[in-house]
This record gives C-alpha cells, structure tokens and sequence, in this order.
C-alpha cells in the first residue's frame, strides 16, 4: 500500500485522539472567581457602607417630612410614620415665611428656573464652540487663551466677589436676576471649555480633515460633524452646570435681593428661622423640595453622563 495515503489518515486519527483527549480532560484555562471571593465582600461591603451613608439620612427626611409635630416630638426618628400627612409639604412650598413674606419656597422656584435655564443654554453654548475651536483650529494664541481658561476655573469664587459686585452694579445689573445669569455662565465657562476641548480632541481627526478637503467651514463642520456626534457631552455639561447653579448659595445670596432670592437661599432662611415653633417636619420637606430638580436630571440622564465621562471627557 502506498505510504503517502495511510500517512494522511494516521494524523487525521492521531488528531482526533487528541482531541478526544483534551475533551475528556475538560474545560482549559482559569478557573471562574467564584462569587463570594474575599475582594468582591471587600468590593461589596465598601458600596454598601456608601450608600448606607446617603441612604439613612434620606430615609430620615423623608419620615420626617411626613409626619405631624407630635409624632415628632416622641424622638423616634428612624420609625416610619404613624399616620401620613403632606401638610408640612404644602407649607414647605406655599407658606412657610421667610423674613416678611410667607409663599414659601415656590417663588425661590420659578427664580432659580429663571436663573438656571438661561445660565445653563448660555454657558454650555460659548464653552462648546470654544472647545471646538480650541481642539481643531489652531489660531495664534490658543495655548495662552487655554491657560487662562484653566487658571480661571481653580480660582476661587470669594475672591472676586467684591469685584464682580461693582462691576455689576455700574452695569445696573447688581441685585437682578440677570446680573446672577451673567455671573453663572462666566464663572462655568473655564470648566466647560476643558471638558468639550478634551471630548473634541478625542474624536477623530480624519473627519475634521476631511470635511476641511470638501470645502466646509467653521460653522459648517460644528454644526454638521461635531454637534450630531456630542450628545454625551452635552448632557455631561447640562447636569454639571444645572446642578452647580440649582445649589448655589453664594452667588444667589450676595447678587439677588430678597425679592429675587433663588430657592436655596429661601430654603436656609426658612430652615435658620428664630421665630415660633421649629417645624423639622416642614424644614426637611422644604430640603427634599430643594433637592428635586437636581436628583430628577441625574436620573433620567445619569447613563448618557457616565457615557460622556468615558468617552472623553477627561482625556486629552
């Protein structure tokens, strides 16, 4: 018999007997973690002690905000309430008093929507077009207009309160909703511009280019290209900047007027108020009510934020 047929089918058996072997031997390679491994209990119980952290003081407002005075004064904080109310709500949001007016904290409501949303659209605008222009046109002086935009984010705010005051008070603006907006979008600009100049950088440059060979300009290629591809970027803004305003204190505290006061700065009159009878039930509804607008946009964007985090927000 001729050799060079048997040969053929001798590796052909010998390979499938080592196949046959390597299967009987079962599954290569390393074993699966198991489960309840000594770094996922560490991994685990540090989340867990976390959240306990943020958790119970919420799990207390919250009871507490429900309950009546009463109920209150037996000093069992962490039991859930005997009979619900929403009274200490409705006072919270129409009628608790501070100084001379009792609305409660709806008119520090539509003030803080007044000063967030315009803050917000404004700030977001200019710093995402000076990202792109910083990322992809390089002009003659943008390393030193990059620098002073970096240095202005880490200085600190208290620094230029006094300054800023006059300032806005020979523009007619000082004690005005629109002297706040002016402020808020200045001072988040510095930190905005970082965040679209990385996320720009890290898109590809072969489409920059490309558009430039097909003749687009500048407005075309930030329109058309890089606006479609930034969502992520966007939201992580929009829910840094919303949240920065919607709490601010400071700023609303010493450029409005009591008639212009933002919520939070209600909120702390309300709650630091040496007359009567001290309601915590209707101070911690008065801070969840607060707290709303902020947690709400997290929620509902908080996967694209994580998203425009990881794709570049803190690259470059």
């Amino acid at each position: 018999m001729d050799k060079s047929l048997t040969m053929p089918a001798i590796s052909v058996a010998a390979g499938s007997g080592q196949a046959g072997s390597r299967l009987k031997a079962g599954p290569q390679g390393k074993r699966p973690r198991k489960t309840l491994s000594s770094r996922n209990i560490i991994v685990y119980g540090a989340l867990g002690l976390a959240a306990l952290y943020y958790l119970v003081p919420l799990y207390v407002m919250v009871v507490t905000s429900l309950k009546g005075m009463p109920e209150i004064r037996l000093g069992n904080i962490f039991s859930p309430p005997m009979e619900i109310t929403f009274e200490p709500w409705v006072k919270a949001w129409a009628q608790a008093c501070t100084g001379l007016n009792c609305d409660g904290l709806s008119r520090g409501f539509w003030n803080s929507v007044r000063i967030t949303v315009p803050s917000v659209i404004v700030s977001i605008a200019i710093a995402s077009v000076n990202g792109y222009a910083l990322a992809n046109w390089r002009f003659k002086g943008s390393e030193i207009f990059f620098t002073i935009l970096i240095v202005g984010a880490f200085i600190p705010y208290q620094v230029m309160i006094y300054p800023i005051v006059i300032v806005l008070r020979e523009m007619g603006l000082y004690g005005s909703l629109y002297g706040l907006i002016l402020v808020h979008s200045i001072f988040g600009m510095p930190i905005q511009t970082l965040l679209f100049r990385n996320y720009f950088v890290s898109l590809p440059e072969e489409l920059f280019k490309a558009a430039r060979i097909d003749g687009a300009g500048f407005w075309q290629i930030y329109f058309r290209i890089m606006l479609p591809m930034s969502l992520p970027i966007f939201v992580v803004s929009m829910i840094l900047q919303t949240t920065g305003i919607w709490n601010d204190f400071l700023f609303g505290v010493v450029f409005t007027r009591p008639d212009t006061y933002p919520m939070t700065v209600q909120l702390n009159n309300i709650v630091n108020s040496v007359q009567g009878v001290k309601e915590y039930n209707v101070n911690m509804a008065a801070t969840l009510l607060t707290g709303a607008v902020p947690l709400i946009v997290y929620f509902v964007s908080g996967r694209l934020f994580v998203r425009g985090i990881a794709a570049g927000a803190v690259k470059g």
